[in-house]
């Protein structure tokens, strides 16, 4: 008998990732399909249509059903053993939402075997063109999302977030307001997450706690919708939502369609999605009082904290790990290119120089301060490149290696700052 082995799906921005480990976590197959370079037809650029608003940016929900649909011949192909595969689960970009069209469970639910998913799935989808977390034109239903719960802060305190436009809540919003007949035809809005788990699991799968608190719609605290704001975004929301739960939850046998076309055993267990972040905080294994940060382009720091206090900057998401608990998450837009720019301008490109004279320097940079935003940041908002000397002054310019130092203090000072007023507590 083959041994267990469990798979790890990841519907991502630009393409499908699938790992698959072994009892002592040892990876023993992983693929990708990327969209742009593998799945042509659909002519994306990065895995999004960016529309001509330059605002509205969308992926073809198809594209993602034929990417899994192409990776899992490319297992097939390779030899992989479907039948022991114990369990599955996975990570989708977050934010990111699918419409189902009235009837659709059915056909999801009797695909036929003899076809590729995406084939029995065309015409199942009210929305051709999803809205993804790169979208940015919903602001005038952010507007009035806040007003109808008494403010920004309201907001946040009720659902972890003050309105963002890529949230859920106000995409729902926008497709309600601009298309109601398309709104009606609908009988699901399922996130990414949750679209992926229901195509393994052949029925709808339901939003869990985590990847839903990315939507300006769930009660962080009770881990129920809020009945405010889903009247403030689209009438019958509830019912084409489902009923949230718990990140780890079993949702159920894997769809006999897997069984029959590729050889899953039919006890295979499909467990619930969630978001990509909410992922990697479990994946890194964080505990309570830890702190991640990616160093990217964007800066995100993420968190596992007990007592949230949601604010205007930042996001309050319940914990994919323990649903009792939080996490908290920034993003910093100045990161790595900010870095690079002060890396070019004062250790001539090289990040050997620039490791020496941050070491050269003494840990709070005696007293001189800076913060670097080339461009309009997040957290805060603020733009322009601020430098101050012990004396609190402001100042023009500082000397290499003091220039160096103020960027690292400064941009990781702000981490911790905007960490401690969602919540987060050093420990002692």
């Amino acid at each position: 008998m083959a041994a267990p082995c469990y798979l790890g799906w990841d519907f991502s921005t630009q393409q499908l990732k699938v790992i698959a480990i072994d009892e002592q976590l040892r990876v023993i197959y992983e693929d990708n399909v990327h969209f742009d370079k593998d799945l042509p037809e659909f002519k994306t650029q990065g895995g999004v249509y960016i529309h001509s608003d330059r605002l509205t940016v969308t992926s073809p929900v198809l594209m993602w059903v034929k990417a899994l649909d192409m990776i899992l011949e490319k297992m097939k192909s390779s030899g992989f053993n479907f039948s022991q595969v114990r369990a599955l689960s996975g990570a989708g970009q977050q934010h990111g939402s699918v419409y189902w069209k009235k009837g659709s469970i059915q056909i999801l639910k009797n695909a036929s075997s003899q076809l590729p998913l995406h084939q029995s799935l065309k015409a199942c989808f009210s929305v051709s063109n999803s809205p993804i977390w790169m979208d940015s034109s919903t602001a005038s239903q952010c507007g009035a999302l806040e007003k109808a719960v008494g403010g920004a802060q309201c907001l946040a305190s009720i659902t972890g977030s003050r309105a963002y436009e890529r949230f859920t809540g106000n995409q729902i919003a926008k497709i309600y307001s601009q298309n109601p007949e398309v709104y009606m035809q609908t009988e699901r809005i399922s996130l990414v997450s949750s679209f992926a788990a229901s195509l393994f699991l052949g029925a709808y799968a339901p939003i869990d706690y985590s990847d839903g608190s990315g939507m300006n719609l769930l009660q962080i605290w009770e881990k129920v919708w809020s009945a405010s704001c889903l009247d403030a975004c689209a009438p019958g929301l509830e019912e084409k939502l489902g009923c949230p739960v718990p990140s780890h939850s079993v949702l159920g046998p894997i769809s006999p369609y897997y069984s029959q076309r590729y050889g899953f055993s039919p006890d295979c267990k499909v467990v619930a999605f969630t978001g990509d972040n909410p992922a990697s905080l479990a994946g890194m294994r964080l505990q309570e009082g830890d702190i991640a940060i990616s160093l990217g382009t964007s800066d995100t720091l993420f968190l596992w904290i007990q007592e949230p206090t949601p604010a205007l900057e930042g996001h309050i998401l319940c914990n994919p790990v323990d649903s009792r608990t939080y996490m908290a998450l920034l993003c910093f837009k100045n990161g790595s290119l900010m870095r690079e720019r002060i890396r070019d301008e004062c250790a001539s490109g090289s990040w050997d120089e620039f490791s020496k004279a941050l070491s050269s320097s003494a840990a709070g940079n005696n007293g001189n301060l800076g913060f670097y935003f080339d461009v309009m940041e997040i957290t805060p908002e603020a733009v322009g490149i601020h430098r101050f000397n012990r004396d609190n002054q402001k100042v023009s310019d500082f000397p290499k290696e003091v220039e160096i130092r103020a960027l690292i203090e400064g941009q990781f000072m702000a981490k911790r700052i905007h960490a401690e007023k969602l919540g987060y507590k050093v420990s002692k």
